[in-house]
């Protein structure tokens, strides 16, 4: 009674300061510059990769309509953290408010969260592709598709839901300065008044769950794809078959990698600079990373993005050449 009484007594916590990267004032310009070219090659990259799926008639496949969900979610999963992070890097007024830090941290949450059970979805595709070719279309036919689409959502939706809650709903009544570039999970955790154990262990568990439940799915899927893989007798049949889903997984170990290390584990393990760092891989760098890993490794994504090129390229030239011409018609 006598705890819960001095707390009552504490002022709540109204706003948040989001301390960022004030140790690098020096480099703020340099920092702004980068991340602002970061965030438009992924919005441009990942934009390119949904047009593309949209007017390609051979792309309008599951594998390639999960692929367009990605880039959906790497646009908004990097659009909760790149504008405000750029407003902070040049601004010497660096809070948010406690409803706008609540509502940061669900959309963080929610898109990360949606993307874990996506990229399951995506390796019950190629498990479908590989294993089963002869009735694959019948297995993952338009409706199955939206279903496992829209339960990424639903699930991101919940699991966001239940976090942001649980961490919003904890006493904040002392410091107020976030030791990070957005509202994230531990930070936060560590402005909670009183003893945060049994939470933390709380986290951890829950962002296991979340994490390692699609993780299984992905592995039992792969663990038959690979060994159907080696059941072709050619090395060629091999190959052309792997490649179909070697961008998949090369996606899933950048993500899964550092959300890993950066949830299943003790707060204290690192230091905050590393978390910042951790965050900011698979936050900015991961999304930045998925366009470019689809188009380099993907042919069918090649020569859908090269067609679009082409178009806006002799667009362009029609554009200018009837300009030019109306330019030298009315000169005359």
């Amino acid at each position: 009674m006598l705890i819960k009484e001095k707390m009552r007594n504490k002022t709540s916590v109204t706003e948040f300061v989001i301390l960022g990267f004030s140790n690098h004032t020096d480099r703020n310009i340099i920092l702004f510059v980068v991340f602002l070219c970061i965030y438009i090659i992924t919005m441009l990259g990942n934009i390119l990769i949904i047009i593309a799926i949209s007017v390609d008639p051979a792309l309008h496949t599951p594998m390639y309509f999960f692929l367009g969900n990605l880039s959906f979610l790497e646009i908004c999963y990097t659009s909760v953290t790149l504008p405000k992070m750029l407003a902070n890097l040049l601004s010497e007024d660096k809070t948010i408010s406690f409803a706008g830090c609540a509502v940061q941290m669900y959309f963080f949450l929610f898109f990360g969260g949606t993307e874990c059970f996506l990229l399951a979805a995506m390796a019950y595709d190629r498990y479908c592709a590989i294993c089963n070719p002869l009735r694959y279309t019948a297995i993952m036919n338009k409706k199955v598709c939206i279903q496992l689409s829209g339960g990424s959502y639903i699930c991101g939706m919940l699991v966001a839901l239940e976090h942001t809650i649980f961490i919003f709903t904890l006493p904040f009544c002392g410091p107020n300065v976030i030791n990070h570039f957005l509202c994230e999970i531990q930070p936060l955790l560590k402005l909670v008044c009183g003893d945060t154990y049994w939470n933390e262990i709380q986290i951890i568990v829950g962002a296991a769950i979340i994490l390692i439940l699609p993780l299984l799915l992905i592995l039992v899927s792969y663990t038959f794809v690979i060994s159907t893989i080696l059941k072709i007798s050619s090395a060629e049949g091999r190959c052309k078959v792997f490649s179909t889903c070697s961008s998949h997984l090369i996606v899933v170990t950048l993500f899964y990698g550092m959300a890993l290390i950066m949830y299943v584990r003790p707060k204290s393990s690192f230091s905050p600079d590393v978390n910042k760092l951790l965050s900011l891989f698979y936050s900015v760098v991961t999304p930045i990373l998925n366009p470019i890993i689809y188009s380099l490794r993907n042919k069918e994504v090649k020569d859908a993005l090269r067609k679009i090129t082409m178009k806006i390229f002799l667009k362009n030239q029609i554009i200018f050449l009837h300009w030019h011409f109306n330019i030298c018609f009315h000169s005359k």
